[in-house]
């Protein structure tokens, strides 16, 4: 089923880019980019895994994320309520109102990914999801997980 969400936003994605490209959407891009994209208000964006409180053996884990009532879209897809992922590593939130930060502590998953191979060191880490519109600004209201904390033997 997940398959089939993203393979018509996908879709989507491209028919609009067509449409545009033929002038029949018009956008400015930057009046685009000032403006955070808003969402449904239920939004949610969560961890499958881990879950708070996992041990971690070796530092390599698959993370998994989900995102309810919103869509998943590659970074650059300009449909109303859709966002890709991005998952902060030891860190407080950025600011709401511009690009997510793109570093070692804020992991971006522009292409859409809803799931990924990331190493930690060894220690106790938190972890937290914060999905960007396709500028990577964190829509209004923003939608982001309850941090969670893990630790890496």
């Amino acid at each position: 089923m997940r398959q089939t969400t993203v393979f018509f936003v996908l879709l989507a994605a491209v028919l609009q880019s067509a449409l545009a490209g033929a002038g029949a959407i018009a956008a400015p891009a930057a009046a685009a980019a000032a403006e955070s994209v808003p969402n449904p208000t239920n939004a949610q964006v969560y961890f499958i895994w881990p879950q708070d409180g996992t041990v971690i053996n070796g530092g390599k884990f698959w993370l998994r994320m989900g995102l309810r009532n919103m869509g998943v879209a590659p970074k650059g897809t300009d449909i109303p309520n859709t966002g890709h992922h991005h998952v902060l590593i030891d860190t407080e939130l950025p600011s709401m109102t511009e690009p997510i930060p793109n570093d070692r502590n804020h992991l971006h998953f522009g292409a859409g990914e809803t799931e990924a191979r990331i190493e930690l060191p060894p220690g106790t880490h938190t972890l937290q999801l914060l999905v960007g519109d396709m500028n990577h600004v964190p829509h209004k209201p923003p939608v982001v997980s309850k941090k969670i904390t893990v630790t890496v033997r």
